[in-house]
């Protein structure tokens, strides 16, 4: 009996045992997820990426001690105060592009080919003065090596970038912003105006510039002068006192399915020069621009009429530019099958008394081609293309080029409005045609590589002035910090 009452307790003693070990680790389970739950979520992130305009980075996140750190991120955030939105943040960036054109101009006019490095560094420093203040300033040096024929888009030694402050604040429901002082704009696709970042050197504008925006509207007025660069010393980059360029401009969001804008600027100009004209420039430009994408569809459409004098002649000019494209995006590489159209009126009656020459204002020096023999004035061309993400991070783009002029009686222009000798009122108004291979390689957040390679044919009645096949070869790599 006894036995029997021994082992009975200990199932008791046993069965206590086993309830109260139970009830502690439930216990236990319930503060570690109390202790879980009291810890904050990290919702702050740092920026994925660099941006185009490293002036609308926000590096505030890096307040947050939460946030993985990353070597040197001691100078992206340095506090200036006890707000987390006061703070300094530096960074740079540097450009190195090999450029191999064995005919500029297709020869024509003494050109000779060339070979070359250009190199675009640039620093700055951000300063974040709570919610509303920014005083942003950029640095640049910019230099060709081994470049025959040097111009102020190729070399800007040691000089101002930007520099200017900004106001940001809440009105009427909406959020006003303003900046003075340097800086760079551009607008839409950047075809006619942009930051220039295809050439060496940037274009940066001295300027006011305001705008408001509220629900799906923004409303922008700028008045500028664009930077006249100088590569005599450094600091030595001026405002362009023969060249002012302002207007207003307003945009909608979600107007069906793309955005629409449109603006109006005026374009003035001392000592202007065209192959029918001479004298001041007062050109008023009109611009609508729709872009968006439904898919598999996309597309960026837009057309700029101007009208206005050069000295005592009428501007009667037009443009327009169409890009569209289809995504497979369910086939490998997600292809995209492209169509570019563009075209830019010529002067069609020289000594008529009207510059019919379209000006293409300031624009970005890549949409065509990184090679340069294609600009923006009396001009139809017509671009079939095909691209493939090889990778998540390497893209490869292959295009054929179709190019006449819109007019024979005026010249064959490259980029910057440069002209091609002897073409004025020669030939036929086939130009040519040209083959495009691109491969772009996003090797992280801080380095891109990028190779470019085109070969242009020229057309027989231009070939008969002397002019000659044209192959460009451009390697860059890029670094940002």
């Amino acid at each position: 009996m006894r036995h029997k009452m021994s082992k009975a307790a200990a199932c008791v003693a046993f069965a206590v045992c086993r309830l109260t070990g139970g009830a502690n680790a439930f216990a236990a389970d319930n503060t570690a997820e109390a202790d879980a739950a009291a810890v904050p979520q990290c919702t702050a992130k740092r920026p994925s990426a660099l941006s185009f305009n490293r002036w609308q980075e926000d590096w505030s996140a890096l307040a947050n001690p939460c946030v993985p750190r990353e070597p040197f991120d001691a100078l992206k955030y340095i506090p200036l105060g006890s707000e987390p939105s006061t703070y300094l943040s530096l960074g740079a960036n540097l450009r190195e592009r090999f450029e191999l054109n064995n005919s500029p101009l297709f020869g024509l006019g003494g050109a000779q080919p060339d070979s070359y490095v250009i190199q675009r560094a640039e620093v700055h420093a951000d300063a974040r003065l709570g919610q509303h203040v920014q005083a942003f300033f950029q640095l640049e040096d910019d230099r060709p090596f081994g470049k025959n024929s040097v111009s102020p888009i190729d070399k800007n030694p040691l000089d101002i970038e930007q520099a200017f402050v900004a106001f940001v604040d809440g009105v009427g429901g909406g959020t006003f912003k303003a900046r003075i002082g340097r800086q760079e704009m551009a607008f839409d696709l950047q075809r006619f105006i942009s930051v220039r970042d295809g050439p060496n050197v940037r274009q940066a504008f001295d300027a006011l510039w305001a705008d408001y925006e509220i629900d799906k509207w923004r409303f922008i007025g700028y008045m500028t002068q664009p930077v006249q660069y100088r590569d005599v010393t450094a600091f030595d980059d001026v405002s362009n006192r023969h060249l002012t360029f302002s207007g207003v401009r307003v945009e909608r969001a979600d107007t069906g399915p793309g955005d629409l804008s449109a603006y109006w600027s005026r374009y003035n100009r001392d000592n202007a020069r065209y192959l029918d004209a001479t004298g001041t420039e007062d050109r008023d430009v009109f611009d609508v621009h729709y872009a968006g994408k439904l898919a598999p569809f996309d597309w960026d459409a837009e057309i700029m009429m101007q009208t206005g004098h050069v000295g005592n002649d009428t501007i009667g000019a037009w443009a327009f530019g169409l890009l569209g494209g289809y995504t497979f995006a369910s086939v490998a590489g997600s292809p995209r099958l492209g169509l570019q159209v563009d075209g830019a009126s010529g002067d069609r009656h020289p000594g008529d008394g009207r510059v019919e020459t379209f000006n293409p204002l300031f624009p970005n020096g890549y949409y065509f081609t990184l090679a340069g023999y294609t600009g923006y004035s009396n001009l139809i061309h017509v671009k079939p293309s095909i691209t493939f993400k090889v990778s998540p991070k390497i893209t490869l783009l292959t295009a054929l080029g179709f190019q006449w002029r819109e007019t024979v009686a005026d010249a064959i222009y490259g980029q910057g409005m440069a002209v091609v000798p002897g073409t004025a009122g020669k030939g036929t108004r086939w130009t040519g045609m040209y083959e495009q291979i691109r491969v772009d390689w996003l090797v992280s957040s801080n380095v891109a590589l990028a190779l470019e390679a085109v070969h242009f044919e020229v057309g027989d009645s231009i070939r008969g002035l002397g002019a000659k096949n044209a192959d460009y070869v451009g390697v860059e790599a890029k670094f940002g910090w």
